[in-house]
């Protein structure tokens, strides 16, 4: 204890003696000005001062006892490695000022099978009360932490509408580096406060963290599919997993060592596309699945309900439990992977759109081929079959190679283009 108020009292001295050190080089190097407004400048960097070192005193705080408890899980859990069922793999909720963030939390605690195991943390943006009190009334079942720079953030003037994504992009960063660096987590998975979970959500993530940790050529696992809705899934196929070049969020795992490459080029803002930039992608997969195992609920937010009453609210969400675990995903791994799934799309017959549309001529569930060969050729056979025709730096959604699987009238479809597919065209963004 004694040794604990030490470090508070030496923390709190070198950062009086760094104030006050900058305080006087930032007056150093002012032209000279008047008397009073000399007293007011110092007054107002004295103001600013207090501000920041209670800023921190409350950050020094929350982080140590948060690590309080990280120490107890370490203690009271066996010893694990990446591959052993008693691996800690928390789940960090974003949440900034939804009081529905419940809905998720509720399912989460639901469906998680331990709590040693699957430590949940919230971390909540915005300093909205009425949130924080919903966060606070699940006491030791969630660790709740706070992004302390409520600040606005300065942006040109034509992002002012913007603003939120800024702040949803520091709001990231900030938690990440708490996972990862102040709790020295491993791994962890990300959902928002307007996301819900599939009953599965848990042991999908358990299983295909030892092929995320295996294979350099995947960078994360995503419990999303953009082309998840209803008609354009298999029901019969809850446990059909695939590789995608498309960054899919919405329920993802990151390891420790990807978010040492981002962290130091984190975006300002929109970090989710600069994800699938081919800066940060660098030719890596994902892993998606064929249904999602997770739903978001959350129609109001900074993007103003973009997609969500064309797209997101039709997302079906996995109700079956799938025993992931205690199967082979060896498949997944790049080489096995293509070996397989190239050999299958393009082995399919090749068909016209309106063939498929028409339905009469085609026999059986297929699959079948449609190939694009332009930009325009894939949003316009796109948009006629139903499934997101946007593209991120020249990558379709849901796309591995360029080829997006789906379900058309009951019918396996593969949107594909010519065999021999060499790279993504940044120019068809």
């Amino acid at each position: 204890m004694v040794r604990k108020k030490g470090s508070l009292i030496l923390c709190g001295a070198f950062l009086f003696v760094a104030w006050n050190a900058l305080l006087l080089l930032y007056l150093w190097g002012r032209p000279p000005i008047g008397r009073v407004n000399l007293a007011g400048e110092v007054i107002r960097l004295a103001e600013e001062v207090e501000v920041q070192l209670e800023t921190q005193k409350k950050l020094l705080k929350q982080i140590e006892s948060h690590r309080a408890v990280w120490a107890r899980q370490r203690r009271d859990c066996p010893p694990a490695t990446p591959n052993s069922i008693s691996f800690i793999i928390p789940i960090l909720v974003i949440a900034c000022d939804r009081v529905t963030v419940k809905r998720s939390l509720d399912r989460l605690i639901q469906y998680r099978p331990s709590p040693e195991l699957y430590p949940i943390i919230v971390s909540q943006d915005c300093g909205h009360a009425e949130t924080a009190r919903v966060i606070g009334s699940y006491g030791d079942q969630v660790t709740h932490i706070s992004q302390p720079d409520l600040s606005d953030i300065r942006v040109r003037p034509e992002h002012r509408k913007f603003q939120g994504y800024y702040k949803i992009a520091r709001h990231y960063r900030w938690a990440l580096n708490q996972v990862f660096n102040t709790l020295s987590l491993s791994t962890v998975v990300i959902v928002e406060d307007d996301l819900e979970v599939a009953p599965d959500f848990f042991e999908y993530f358990r299983a295909l963290h030892p092929i995320l940790l295996s294979d350099p050529t995947l960078w994360c696992v995503s419990a999303w599919n953009d082309n998840g809705r209803d008609a354009l899934v298999d029901p019969s196929k809850a446990d059909l997993l695939y590789r995608t070049d498309f960054f899919p969020g919405l329920g993802w795992m990151l390891l420790k060592e990807m978010w040492a490459e981002l962290e130091p080029k984190w975006p300002s803002a929109f970090w989710d596309d600069w994800m699938r930039q081919p800066e940060q992608r660098k030719d890596r997969s994902c892993i998606r699945p064929e249904i999602s195992r997770t739903i978001t609920f959350g129609r109001k937010g900074v993007s103003l309900g973009q997609f969500f009453d064309q797209y997101l609210r039709y997302i079906k969400l996995n109700t079956e439990f799938v025993p992931f675990t205690k199967q082979d995903l060896s498949y997944l791994l790049k080489e096995k992977y293509e070996e397989k799934y190239i050999k299958e799309v393009y082995s399919a017959p090749l068909v016209k759109i309106e063939e498929l549309q028409q339905g009469g001529t085609l026999k059986g569930p297929g699959p079948y081929r449609v190939q694009y060969s332009s930009r325009d050729s894939f949003k316009v056979f796109a948009r006629n079959l139903g499934v997101m025709d946007d593209l991120k730096s020249g990558v379709p959604r849901t796309g591995y190679r360029g080829i997006v699987s789906f379900l058309y009238r009951g019918r396996r479809v593969f949107l594909a283009p010519p065999q021999g597919w060499t790279q993504y065209d940044i120019s068809w963004s």
